[in-house]
C-alpha cells in the first residue's frame, strides 16, 4: 500500500460514523485457509468431482459419505487463528467505529477474534444439527466422527449449518445484513471476487459516501470505489490507527 493510499484510508475511517465490512475468502487466506476457487485443479487430483458439485445440496443427500470426506479434509480448518484483519475489525467494533461484519466465510474467525455483530451469510462450520431431532454438534465432533455422522440421540443425519449450493440464505441474516449495508456511510469490501450471488448483490443497497475495495484481483465494485487496495487485507487494516 502506498503512503497516499494509507493516508486516504486513514482519513476515510477517521470520518466514518457507521462503518460496515463485507468480506469473503480472501480475509481468511492470511490465516492459512485456502480459497478453494483458486485451487480447483489441486482438489480435482484427489476428488472425482469439483468443489462446487460436492458442496451442493443434491450431492450432500445423494453422496453423503463422499461429501463428508471432502468436508472434513478441506472445509474444517479448526487450527486456523484470526489474523490481523480479523483482530483490527474486532478492535474497530469494540471502539464503536464498526457497526457490523457481513461475511461469506464459514470459519468463525471473526467471532474468535472478538467481533460480536457478524452476519454469516453462508452459515458456520461450528454449528451442526441433527435433521431429525435438532440436536446440535460442534465442528470438532464432526471432524472426529467417521463416515456419515449420525445423531447420538436419535440416529438422524447430522448436517452442517452451512449454506450449500442450491440452498437459500437465511432470511433473518439477509435482513440484518441488508439493513447494515444500507445504513452504512462507509463500506469496505474485502477479499471477495463478488461472483457469488445472492451475497454479492447486497452491495446495491449501499448508498453511503465512501466505498473501499481491498482485493487481490479486480472486482465489479472497482468502478464505484473511492479507494482500491491490492495488498493483503490484514496488512492494510493493521496500518490503520483507531482513534
Amino acid at each position: 500500500m502506498t503512503p497516499e493510499q494509507h493516508e486516504k484510508l486513514q482519513s476515510i475511517l477517521n470520518r466514518a460514523r457507521k462503518l460496515v465490512f463485507f468480506g469473503g475468502a480472501g480475509v481468511s487466506t492470511e490465516s492459512g485457509i485456502p480459497d478453494f476457487r483458486s485451487v480447483d485443479g489441486l482438489y480435482n487430483q484427489k476428488y472425482d468431482y469439483p468443489p462446487e458439485t460436492i458442496l451442493s445440496a443434491t450431492f450432500f443427500y445423494r453422496h453423503t459419505e463422499e461429501f463428508y470426506r471432502f468436508y472434513r479434509d478441506k472445509m474444517l480448518c479448526l487450527d486456523a487463528k484470526p489474523n490481523a484483519a480479523h483482530r483490527k475489525l474486532a478492535e474497530l467494533e469494540a471502539t464503536g467505529h464498526l457497526a457490523a461484519v457481513v461475511t461469506q466465510n464459514i470459519d468463525g474467525l471473526h467471532q474468535l477474534a472478538g467481533s460480536k455483530v457478524v452476519d454469516e451469510l453462508h452459515g458456520s462450520v461450528h454449528r451442526n444439527y441433527c435433521q431429525k431431532c435438532g440436536a446440535l454438534y460442534d465442528a470438532h465432533w464432526i471432524l472426529e466422527s467417521a463416515g456419515i455422522p449420525k445423531c447420538e440421540k436419535c440416529g438422524g443425519l447430522v448436517k452442517p449449518d452451512v449454506v450449500l449450493y442450491e440452498e437459500g440464505l437465511p432470511n433473518d441474516t439477509i435482513e440484518h445484513a441488508v439493513n447494515a449495508i444500507s445504513q452504512a456511510d462507509v463500506l469496505i469490501v474485502g477479499g471477495t471476487s463478488l461472483n457469488v450471488y445472492p451475497a454479492a448483490g447486497f452491495l446495491r443497497y449501499f448508498n453511503g459516501s465512501h466505498l473501499i475495495v481491498m482485493n487481490r484481483d479486480e472486482t465489479s465494485a472497482d468502478k464505484n470505489a473511492d479507494l482500491i487496495i491490492r495488498d493483503q487485507i490484514g496488512e492494510a487494516l493493521d496500518s490503520v490507527a483507531v482513534q
